[in-house]
């Protein structure tokens, strides 16, 4: 009876993480982790700009934050730390829940912990996914 309990509980949790992801604009997916981080899940070979833009669109859409706010690295580039990918990169919006110091940066990369951008800065990768009307 335990083995066949925990054979569910082992395949429902990560569908439960992935059930509550958001779809960025760029239709990378982001699960919330609690309090202000959240996991960007790296796919269809988006880069560090992809992956900005999308933690960008989470903060702005679901969590509804400003432009002036900063987001962070608190994990880079690594194994999915929620199951819902084989490669994440783990975001927050505190910076006391960063592992060193915050860091301002004006690169992209997703490769380094504490560096942080604004979201306004971040929302600029999006604007290849943006379809305007005098682009029809």
């Amino acid at each position: 009876m335990r083995s066949i309990l925990a054979a569910v509980i082992c395949v429902t949790v990560p569908f439960t993480a992935y059930a509550q992801s958001y779809e960025a604009i760029n239709r990378l997916n982001v699960i919330p982790l609690g309090g202000s981080s959240f996991e960007v899940i790296e796919a269809r070979g988006e880069g560090p700009s992809g992956i900005w833009c999308a933690a960008a669109s989470y903060a702005q859409d679901r969590l509804g934050l400003t432009n002036s706010t900063r987001m962070y690295i608190k994990t880079p580039r690594g194994p999915s730390v929620s199951g819902a990918g084989p490669t994440g990169v783990v975001f927050t919006t505190d910076p006391n829940d960063l592992p060193s110091p915050p860091r301002k940066s004006y690169s992209i990369s997703v490769d380094q912990q504490s560096i942080g951008l604004t979201i306004g800065h971040s929302i600029q990768y999006c604007k290849d996914y943006i379809i305007e009307l005098h682009d029809l």
